[in-house]
Protein backbone atom coordinates (compact mmCIF):
# COMPACT_ATOMS: atom_id res chain seq x y z
CA UNK A 1 0.00 0.00 0.00
CA UNK A 2 1.30 3.68 -0.64
CA UNK A 3 2.42 5.78 1.98
CA UNK A 4 1.12 9.17 2.27
CA UNK A 5 2.85 10.11 4.97
CA UNK A 6 6.31 8.71 6.29
CA UNK A 7 8.13 9.89 9.76
CA UNK A 8 11.49 8.86 9.65
CA UNK A 9 13.49 9.26 13.38
CA UNK A 10 11.98 12.55 14.42
CA UNK A 11 13.24 14.43 16.91
CA UNK A 12 11.75 17.67 18.07
CA UNK A 13 13.26 19.96 21.43
CA UNK A 14 12.52 22.81 22.94
CA UNK A 15 14.77 25.08 24.34
CA UNK A 16 14.22 26.29 27.96
CA UNK A 17 16.76 28.47 29.75
CA UNK A 18 19.89 27.42 28.00
CA UNK A 19 18.41 24.17 28.36
CA UNK A 20 16.49 21.35 25.79
CA UNK A 21 13.59 19.88 26.45
CA UNK A 22 13.21 16.59 24.09
CA UNK A 23 9.92 16.68 23.40
CA UNK A 24 10.01 14.06 20.66
CA UNK A 25 12.55 11.10 20.67
CA UNK A 26 13.73 8.99 17.74
CA UNK A 27 9.59 8.54 16.40
CA UNK A 28 9.39 7.18 13.05
CA UNK A 29 5.46 5.89 11.34
CA UNK A 30 3.56 6.25 8.67
CA UNK A 31 0.21 6.93 7.78
CA UNK A 32 -1.23 5.08 3.97
CA UNK A 33 -3.64 6.54 1.41
CA UNK A 34 -7.21 6.50 2.61
CA UNK A 35 -6.40 5.19 5.90
CA UNK A 36 -7.06 6.82 9.89
CA UNK A 37 -3.81 6.22 11.88
CA UNK A 38 -4.29 7.15 15.72
CA UNK A 39 -1.78 8.16 17.88
CA UNK A 40 -2.75 7.92 21.40
CA UNK A 41 -0.88 8.19 24.85
CA UNK A 42 -0.90 10.21 28.32
CA UNK A 43 -1.18 13.75 28.26
CA UNK A 44 2.44 15.22 27.48
CA UNK A 45 3.32 11.77 25.57
CA UNK A 46 4.52 14.68 22.37
CA UNK A 47 1.68 13.81 20.33
CA UNK A 48 0.63 17.11 19.52
CA UNK A 49 4.28 18.30 18.70
CA UNK A 50 4.44 15.27 16.60
CA UNK A 51 1.48 16.66 14.66
CA UNK A 52 2.41 20.59 14.98
CA UNK A 53 5.98 19.52 13.52
CA UNK A 54 4.22 17.79 10.82
CA UNK A 55 2.66 21.18 9.88
CA UNK A 56 5.53 23.13 10.56
CA UNK A 57 4.05 25.13 12.93
CA UNK A 58 6.40 24.39 16.18
CA UNK A 59 6.58 27.65 18.11
CA UNK A 60 9.52 29.43 16.70
CA UNK A 61 12.26 29.83 17.75
CA UNK A 62 11.80 27.54 21.05
CA UNK A 63 10.40 24.49 19.17
CA UNK A 64 12.57 23.00 16.03
CA UNK A 65 13.50 19.66 14.51
CA UNK A 66 16.37 18.16 15.66
CA UNK A 67 16.76 15.36 13.33
CA UNK A 68 15.03 13.50 11.41
CA UNK A 69 12.61 13.72 8.34
CA UNK A 70 8.89 14.22 7.44
CA UNK A 71 7.90 12.76 3.71
CA UNK A 72 4.46 13.69 2.20
CA UNK A 73 3.73 12.52 -1.10
CA UNK A 74 7.38 11.55 -1.30
CA UNK A 75 8.65 14.80 -0.27
CA UNK A 76 10.52 16.00 2.14
CA UNK A 77 8.93 18.88 3.63
CA UNK A 78 11.63 19.64 6.72
CA UNK A 79 13.47 20.80 3.89
CA UNK A 80 10.98 23.54 2.70
CA UNK A 81 10.70 27.30 2.87
CA UNK A 82 8.09 28.99 5.12
CA UNK A 83 6.72 30.25 2.33
CA UNK A 84 6.03 26.91 0.14
CA UNK A 85 5.35 24.85 3.88
CA UNK A 86 2.49 27.45 3.66
CA UNK A 87 1.10 25.94 0.00
CA UNK A 88 1.21 22.62 1.85
CA UNK A 89 -0.69 23.86 5.32
CA UNK A 90 -4.22 24.06 4.30
CA UNK A 91 -4.39 23.23 0.88
CA UNK A 92 -2.47 19.27 1.19
CA UNK A 93 -2.60 19.30 5.12
CA UNK A 94 -5.29 20.43 7.33
CA UNK A 95 -5.57 20.71 10.65
CA UNK A 96 -8.72 20.23 13.50
CA UNK A 97 -7.04 21.55 16.67
CA UNK A 98 -7.96 20.63 20.09
CA UNK A 99 -9.97 23.42 21.21
CA UNK A 100 -12.25 25.11 18.56
CA UNK A 101 -12.74 28.09 20.77
CA UNK A 102 -8.88 29.00 20.75
CA UNK A 103 -8.33 28.40 17.18
CA UNK A 104 -11.29 30.52 15.78
CA UNK A 105 -11.05 33.82 15.66
CA UNK A 106 -13.53 35.81 17.35
CA UNK A 107 -13.63 38.73 16.27
CA UNK A 108 -14.21 37.10 12.57
CA UNK A 109 -17.82 35.98 11.45
CA UNK A 110 -17.04 32.07 10.76
CA UNK A 111 -17.97 32.54 7.22
CA UNK A 112 -14.79 34.84 6.10
CA UNK A 113 -12.71 31.94 8.20
CA UNK A 114 -13.08 29.26 6.11
CA UNK A 115 -13.33 31.34 3.20
CA UNK A 116 -10.01 32.79 3.59
CA UNK A 117 -8.19 29.12 2.92
CA UNK A 118 -10.43 29.03 -0.25
CA UNK A 119 -9.53 32.45 -1.74
CA UNK A 120 -5.45 31.96 -0.65
CA UNK A 121 -5.07 28.86 -1.98
CA UNK A 122 -7.50 28.05 -4.77
CA UNK A 123 -7.78 31.74 -5.98
CA UNK A 124 -11.65 31.51 -5.34
CA UNK A 125 -13.27 35.18 -6.24
CA UNK A 126 -15.12 36.52 -3.06
CA UNK A 127 -18.40 35.83 -4.36
CA UNK A 128 -17.32 32.16 -5.00
CA UNK A 129 -15.88 31.24 -2.01
CA UNK A 130 -19.13 32.04 0.22
CA UNK A 131 -20.69 30.00 -1.83
CA UNK A 132 -18.40 27.23 -1.61
CA UNK A 133 -18.22 27.81 2.54
CA UNK A 134 -21.60 27.43 2.22
CA UNK A 135 -21.52 24.16 1.00
CA UNK A 136 -19.01 23.08 3.19
CA UNK A 137 -20.97 24.45 6.04
CA UNK A 138 -24.24 22.35 4.83
CA UNK A 139 -21.35 19.25 4.11
CA UNK A 140 -20.48 19.26 8.19
CA UNK A 141 -23.83 19.09 9.46
CA UNK A 142 -24.93 23.00 10.39
CA UNK A 143 -28.10 23.64 9.38
CA UNK A 144 -29.38 26.86 7.83
CA UNK A 145 -25.85 27.24 6.39
CA UNK A 146 -26.66 30.69 4.70
CA UNK A 147 -27.34 32.52 8.00
CA UNK A 148 -24.97 30.80 9.95
CA UNK A 149 -22.01 31.94 7.58
CA UNK A 150 -22.61 35.76 9.03
CA UNK A 151 -22.46 34.38 12.54
CA UNK A 152 -19.56 34.77 15.00
CA UNK A 153 -17.59 32.00 17.00
CA UNK A 154 -19.61 32.81 20.34
CA UNK A 155 -22.94 31.83 18.92
CA UNK A 156 -22.26 28.35 18.20
CA UNK A 157 -22.22 25.27 20.49
CA UNK A 158 -19.13 23.34 21.27
CA UNK A 159 -20.09 20.93 18.74
CA UNK A 160 -20.78 23.32 16.24
CA UNK A 161 -17.63 25.25 16.56
CA UNK A 162 -15.93 21.62 16.27
CA UNK A 163 -17.91 21.27 12.93
CA UNK A 164 -16.78 24.86 11.93
CA UNK A 165 -13.28 23.86 12.36
CA UNK A 166 -13.33 20.85 10.63
CA UNK A 167 -14.95 22.46 7.61
CA UNK A 168 -11.64 24.86 7.44
CA UNK A 169 -9.79 21.73 7.98
CA UNK A 170 -11.34 20.55 4.69
CA UNK A 171 -11.95 23.35 2.67
CA UNK A 172 -9.45 22.21 -0.30
CA UNK A 173 -9.74 19.14 -0.41
CA UNK A 174 -6.68 18.11 1.65
CA UNK A 175 -4.78 14.70 0.67
CA UNK A 176 -4.12 14.59 4.69
CA UNK A 177 -6.63 15.68 7.53
CA UNK A 178 -4.74 15.50 11.00
CA UNK A 179 -7.29 15.71 13.83
CA UNK A 180 -5.84 16.64 17.19
CA UNK A 181 -8.35 15.65 20.13
CA UNK A 182 -11.39 16.39 17.78
CA UNK A 183 -13.57 15.14 20.62
CA UNK A 184 -12.33 16.47 23.65
CA UNK A 185 -14.59 18.45 25.78
CA UNK A 186 -17.99 17.42 23.70
CA UNK A 187 -20.72 15.24 25.18
CA UNK A 188 -20.67 11.65 24.25
CA UNK A 189 -23.50 12.15 21.86
CA UNK A 190 -21.78 15.10 20.03
CA UNK A 191 -18.57 13.05 20.29
CA UNK A 192 -20.23 9.78 17.87
CA UNK A 193 -21.64 12.66 15.83
CA UNK A 194 -18.33 14.38 15.16
CA UNK A 195 -16.39 10.69 14.43
CA UNK A 196 -19.47 9.58 12.16
CA UNK A 197 -18.86 13.02 10.39
CA UNK A 198 -15.29 12.06 9.80
CA UNK A 199 -15.68 8.80 9.05
CA UNK A 200 -18.06 9.75 5.69
CA UNK A 201 -15.89 12.50 4.86
CA UNK A 202 -12.99 10.93 4.93
CA UNK A 203 -15.18 8.10 2.32
CA UNK A 204 -16.47 10.80 0.03
CA UNK A 205 -13.62 12.99 -0.12
CA UNK A 206 -10.63 9.94 -0.11
CA UNK A 207 -8.28 11.27 2.44
CA UNK A 208 -6.22 10.15 5.21
CA UNK A 209 -6.67 10.75 8.83
CA UNK A 210 -3.90 11.56 12.21
CA UNK A 211 -5.85 10.73 15.02
CA UNK A 212 -4.66 12.23 18.22
CA UNK A 213 -6.30 11.48 21.43
CA UNK A 214 -5.85 9.64 24.56
CA UNK A 215 -9.74 8.25 24.08
CA UNK A 216 -9.15 4.16 23.07
CA UNK A 217 -13.19 4.01 22.52
CA UNK A 218 -12.51 6.36 19.91
CA UNK A 219 -10.11 4.60 18.45
CA UNK A 220 -11.42 1.25 18.71
CA UNK A 221 -14.24 3.30 16.70
CA UNK A 222 -12.53 5.19 13.53
CA UNK A 223 -8.78 4.03 13.21
CA UNK A 224 -6.99 0.62 10.78
CA UNK A 225 -4.24 1.31 12.85
CA UNK A 226 -2.82 2.28 15.96
CA UNK A 227 0.91 4.17 17.25
CA UNK A 228 1.30 4.28 21.47
CA UNK A 229 3.20 6.92 22.22
CA UNK A 230 5.06 7.35 25.54
CA UNK A 231 7.63 9.94 27.15
CA UNK A 232 7.89 11.47 23.19
CA UNK A 233 8.90 7.65 21.89
CA UNK A 234 6.35 5.32 19.71
CA UNK A 235 6.88 2.01 22.11
CA UNK A 236 4.40 0.16 20.07
CA UNK A 237 2.46 0.52 16.36
CA UNK A 238 0.16 -2.33 15.27
CA UNK A 239 -3.46 -2.79 13.75
CA UNK A 240 -6.40 -1.84 16.10
CA UNK A 241 -6.64 -5.89 16.78
CA UNK A 242 -3.22 -5.95 17.66
CA UNK A 243 -3.04 -3.25 20.53
CA UNK A 244 -6.58 -4.35 21.69
CA UNK A 245 -6.27 -8.28 21.33
CA UNK A 246 -2.76 -8.65 21.57
CA UNK A 247 -0.80 -5.80 23.00
CA UNK A 248 3.21 -6.72 23.70
CA UNK A 249 4.36 -3.44 25.61
CA UNK A 250 3.32 -2.90 29.88
CA UNK A 251 2.54 0.92 28.69
CA UNK A 252 0.10 -0.18 26.41
CA UNK A 253 -1.49 -3.11 28.84
CA UNK A 254 -1.30 -0.34 31.14
CA UNK A 255 -3.84 1.93 28.98
CA UNK A 256 -6.20 -0.69 28.14
CA UNK A 257 -6.74 -2.00 31.96
CA UNK A 258 -7.40 2.00 33.04
CA UNK A 259 -10.01 1.84 30.35
CA UNK A 260 -13.86 1.24 31.66
CA UNK A 261 -15.45 -1.98 29.77
CA UNK A 262 -18.64 -1.48 27.73
CA UNK A 263 -20.16 -4.57 29.67
CA UNK A 264 -22.78 -4.04 31.75
CA UNK A 265 -21.69 -7.22 34.23
CA UNK A 266 -18.48 -5.81 34.01
CA UNK A 267 -16.94 -6.00 37.72
CA UNK A 268 -13.46 -5.21 36.86
CA UNK A 269 -11.91 -2.51 39.22
CA UNK A 270 -10.11 0.32 36.57
CA UNK A 271 -6.31 -0.11 37.34
CA UNK A 272 -4.31 3.17 37.32
CA UNK A 273 -0.82 3.69 35.76
CA UNK A 274 1.16 4.20 38.71
CA UNK A 275 3.38 7.17 38.87
CA UNK A 276 3.97 10.07 36.58
CA UNK A 277 5.95 10.45 33.03
CA UNK A 278 9.73 11.39 33.25
CA UNK A 279 10.86 14.42 32.89
CA UNK A 280 11.77 16.59 29.59
CA UNK A 281 14.94 17.47 31.06
CA UNK A 282 15.93 14.23 31.78
CA UNK A 283 18.60 12.09 29.81
CA UNK A 284 17.17 8.35 29.27
CA UNK A 285 19.49 5.43 28.87
CA UNK A 286 16.75 2.94 28.95
CA UNK A 287 13.20 2.47 28.56
CA UNK A 288 11.20 5.50 29.40
CA UNK A 289 8.50 3.58 30.80
CA UNK A 290 11.19 1.57 33.05
CA UNK A 291 10.52 3.59 36.30
CA UNK A 292 6.38 2.70 36.08
CA UNK A 293 6.88 -0.67 35.00
CA UNK A 294 5.97 -3.53 37.16
CA UNK A 295 8.09 -5.92 34.95
CA UNK A 296 11.00 -3.98 34.44
CA UNK A 297 14.25 -5.86 34.74
CA UNK A 298 17.87 -4.32 35.38
CA UNK A 299 18.56 -4.04 31.58
CA UNK A 300 15.00 -2.54 30.69
CA UNK A 301 16.82 0.50 33.05
CA UNK A 302 20.56 0.70 31.37
CA UNK A 303 19.36 -0.33 27.56
CA UNK A 304 16.83 1.46 25.46
CA UNK A 305 14.98 -2.11 23.59
CA UNK A 306 15.33 -2.15 19.82
CA UNK A 307 12.20 -2.30 18.21
CA UNK A 308 11.27 -6.15 17.69
CA UNK A 309 8.35 -7.45 14.91
CA UNK A 310 6.03 -9.60 15.16
CA UNK A 311 4.10 -8.97 12.19
CA UNK A 312 4.53 -7.10 8.87
CA UNK A 313 2.17 -4.12 10.57
CA UNK A 314 2.89 -5.03 14.67
CA UNK A 315 5.83 -4.05 16.39
CA UNK A 316 6.74 -2.80 19.94
CA UNK A 317 10.07 -1.35 21.74
CA UNK A 318 10.12 -4.12 25.61
CA UNK A 319 12.74 -6.11 26.49
CA UNK A 320 10.07 -8.59 27.75
CA UNK A 321 9.50 -9.56 23.96
CA UNK A 322 13.31 -10.24 23.72
CA UNK A 323 13.71 -14.11 23.79
CA UNK A 324 16.26 -14.26 26.36
CA UNK A 325 13.88 -12.29 28.34
CA UNK A 326 11.77 -15.05 31.36
CA UNK A 327 8.88 -16.13 29.59
CA UNK A 328 5.45 -13.78 29.97
CA UNK A 329 1.95 -14.52 29.94
CA UNK A 330 -0.05 -11.26 29.28
CA UNK A 331 -2.68 -10.41 31.39
CA UNK A 332 -6.49 -11.45 30.23
CA UNK A 333 -8.11 -7.47 31.11
CA UNK A 334 -7.90 -5.90 28.08
CA UNK A 335 -9.40 -8.47 26.23
CA UNK A 336 -12.95 -7.17 24.55
CA UNK A 337 -14.23 -10.79 24.13
CA UNK A 338 -15.32 -12.31 27.10
CA UNK A 339 -15.22 -15.65 25.06
CA UNK A 340 -11.64 -15.36 25.42
CA UNK A 341 -9.81 -17.88 27.41
CA UNK A 342 -8.24 -16.78 30.45
CA UNK A 343 -4.51 -16.24 31.10
CA UNK A 344 -1.97 -15.62 34.04
CA UNK A 345 -1.23 -12.43 34.64
CA UNK A 346 2.47 -11.62 34.97
CA UNK A 347 4.39 -11.85 37.88
CA UNK A 348 6.41 -9.03 39.29
CA UNK A 349 10.21 -9.53 37.33
CA UNK A 350 12.95 -8.51 40.18
CA UNK A 351 15.63 -5.98 39.25
CA UNK A 352 18.16 -8.34 40.26
CA UNK A 353 18.10 -9.72 36.05
CA UNK A 354 21.44 -9.77 34.33
CA UNK A 355 21.94 -6.76 32.16
CA UNK A 356 25.08 -8.44 30.47
CA UNK A 357 22.89 -10.95 28.70
CA UNK A 358 21.06 -8.49 26.38
CA UNK A 359 23.82 -6.26 25.86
Amino acid sequence: MKHLLEVHHLNVVFRSREKELQAVRDVSFHVNERETLAIVGESGSGKSVTARAIMGMLPSPYGRIKGGEIHFQQRNITQLSKKDMQKIRGSEIGMVFQDPMSSLNPTMIIGEQISEGLRQHQKLSRSAARDKTVELLKLVGIPDAANRYKQYPHEFSGGMRQRVSIAIALACNPKLLIADEPTTALDVTIQAQILDMLTALQEQMGSSILLITHDLGVVAEVAQRVAVMYAGMIVETGTVEDIFDRPKHPYTWGLLQSTPKLDANSQERLIPIEGTPPSLHASIAGCPFAARCPYAMNVCVEHLPASISFTEQHSARCWLNDPRSPALHTPAVFRRDKRSPALHTPAVFRRDNDAEAYS
